[in-house]
């Protein structure tokens, strides 16, 4: 079922568009959407709409409020870009601007030294698993001279690409599938690429929710899910089910001994994605995808019901006080989940919308 829903090709020659041409070689690019993008792309507009509608509240005040939206409404439309696209020329280019939107946002506040260092540490991490990528890319490209999904992954394609030797017994279809997974571990934050999403959590609670939790690191998923042909008749399926299995696991411990509010969230996106990962790497394609689309409205109200108790907490620290800190009290933190309690009391509607989630 996979396969099929993978290789259905909704572009006809009539549909594309010469986009460039490189000596004898022209490339071409057209819209392909077939059940999953469907279904994803309901899920990326739905998600930011709600995003941006809880952002007007959030930043309001914020000098930069008029970038802030520039930078996700950037986003949102290469995420939709990626989404629709028939090749993966044209997917890695938008995989390539919500990474620079990510970096964009992480270092918003580029004041605080944490913010700005955060940034530039989640542009590296995950450049390392472009280069993976990249050089993916250009494996498929010099085996089959096209990187449309149609060209790809169609059944023939496939099957002579598992036949074809590359290094020892290592077939061509395992290496390129093995690439194209370093890209979504370094995306989709899996390990040993995980370190930059904690860090991440320096950016605006509503960048929390909408690229790190709902659609950016998902990006990673949906490249294995597209070139799910291509791994099903490669040998790289285990590596998917260790990794995804490992990630699962260790980051769901680790946000055990986590304090900050945000924090703790993030590393629960790490061990989602790691299930996601690893129900594709034992065939389970269906519940990766469904895991996939759900995770993202879940974990967004969850981050969204946070940010709501860290500006409650902020709110009542000031009313406590007053805007001068009392001594012994300006390392105050509004994420430390050791200060909170009885919040549900206060704040009935994010503690309902914090249950839901």
């Amino acid at each position: 079922v996979g396969s099929e829903m993978c290789i259905r090709d909704s572009t006809q020659d009539g549909k594309r568009l010469s986009w460039f041409r490189a000596g004898v070689e022209e490339a071409a690019i057209g819209v392909q959407v077939d059940l999953v993008d469907g279904a994803a792309l309901g899920m990326v507009t739905i998600v930011c709409l709600m995003i941006f509608v809880y952002s007007l509240g959030y930043m309001h005040g914020d000098p930069k409020t008029s970038r802030f939206f520039a930078y996700i409404s950037l986003f949102a439309g290469a995420m939709l870009g990626a989404l629709v696209v028939d090749n993966l020329l044209a997917f890695f280019i938008f995989w390539e601007i919500m990474g620079t939107c990510s970096y964009l946002l992480i270092g918003f506040w580029w004041e605080r030294e944490s913010a700005y260092k955060a940034a530039l540490k989640a542009f590296l991490v995950t450049k390392i698993g472009d280069a993976f990528m990249l050089l993916g890319l250009v494996l498929l490209y010099s085996q089959v001279g096209t990187l449309s999904y149609a060209g790809l992954f169609d059944q023939a394609t496939v099957s002579k690409l598992a036949q074809t030797p590359f290094i020892g017994g290592v077939s061509v279809a395992t290496m390129a599938a093995l690439l194209l997974f370093g890209g979504t571990i370094g995306k989709s934050a899996q390990l040993p690429l995980h370190v930059w999403l904690p860090d991440a959590m320096e950016g605006p609670t509503p960048v929390s929710a909408l690229i790190h939790a709902a659609t950016m690191v998902s990006a990673g998923v949906y490249l294995m899910i597209r070139a799910y042909p291509l791994l099903e008749a490669s040998q790289a399926m285990p590596v998917l089910a260790v990794v995804g299995t490992v990630t699962a696991v260790y980051a769901a411990v680790v946000a055990l001994a986590q304090r900050d509010i945000k924090r703790v969230l993030a590393f629960s996106t790490i061990s989602q994605l790691g299930y996601m990962v690893a129900a594709l790497g034992i065939g389970a394609y269906a519940a990766s995808v469904f895991h996939l689309i759900t995770h993202a409205f879940f974990k967004a109200l969850l981050f969204m019901a946070a940010g709501s108790v860290i500006h409650g907490m902020e709110h009542g620290h000031h009313q406590l006080h007053g805007h001068a800190v009392p001594q012994g009290e300006a390392d105050f933190d509004p994420n430390d989940m050791a200060l909170m309690g009885g919040l549900a009391f206060r704040m009935p509607v994010t503690a309902i919308t914090f249950l839901i989630g």
